[in-house]
């Protein structure tokens, strides 16, 4: 027998094929993974692969300044809870939808317009004791959300909502119920009382001013 048949004679280890090798490295991931997550379970460990924060913000810029020639005479503070619920035809809710249940709240601010007095708009008489102003009705402001107060309690997605995250810029996108929030706390605004309260508090700012000038009948008429 030559050295050639004894090195053929040799039993070859079966070769793994490249399929066999793809499960393995799933489960090599899924174990680091589930790995990673445990760490902090472990005395110093944890610490080791510990989150970081780098605060790398450019200096922030002025853009423009803008004048107001309005008195916020009232502000009142709203909180609403909004269930958006969105849904696709011909599509169970597991497959394709999103339902989010979230807080908002938020203030809205009522105001006085002086921009617009002119000259006719204020009236004293000659000994300058009595004094009667027309103002314009007070407005209300745009509602303003306050991050620090507002969170989302729950969010349900579908498997394919799920797979689109993976590949969105912004998967946690809350602008459709932050808009539906500042919607709800604005009609709620319109219904309460403060415009009213706006435009006594403006009453009130404006008589005790005159009187300190010495006047002693001051009348604010709002048209």
């Amino acid at each position: 027998m030559t050295s050639t048949d004894v090195k053929d004679a040799t039993p070859r280890a079966p070769r793994r094929s490249r399929w066999t090798r793809i499960p393995l490295a799933l489960a090599a991931v899924a174990a680091l993974l589930f790995l990673g997550s445990r760490l902090d379970l472990l005395p110093g460990i944890g610490d080791l692969f510990g989150e970081e924060t780098h605060d790398r913000t450019g200096p922030t810029l002025l853009e423009s300044i803008q004048d107001l020639d309005r008195y916020e005479a009232a502000s009142g503070n709203f909180q609403v809870v909004v269930d958006l619920e969105k849904d696709a035809k011909y599509l169970p809710d597991a497959l394709r939808g999103t339902r989010t249940l979230y807080v908002g709240a938020g203030t809205v601010g009522a105001y006085v317009d002086f921009g617009s007095l002119g000259a006719e708009s204020v009236r004293t008489n000659e000994e300058r004791t009595s004094a009667t102003i027309r103002l314009p009705h007070a407005r209300l402001g745009k509602p303003a959300l306050d991050p620090e107060r507002s969170y989302a309690v729950s969010k349900q997605r579908g498997l394919l909502d799920r797979l689109g995250d993976l590949f969105s810029d912004n998967p946690a996108d809350e602008r459709a119920v932050n808009r539906l929030a500042a919607q709800h706390i604005a009609d709620a605004a319109k219904e309460s009382e403060l415009t009213g309260r706006a435009e006594e508090n403006t009453t009130g700012m404006l008589q005790g001013l005159l009187r300190s000038l010495g006047f002693t009948e001051v009348t604010v008429v709002y048209a």
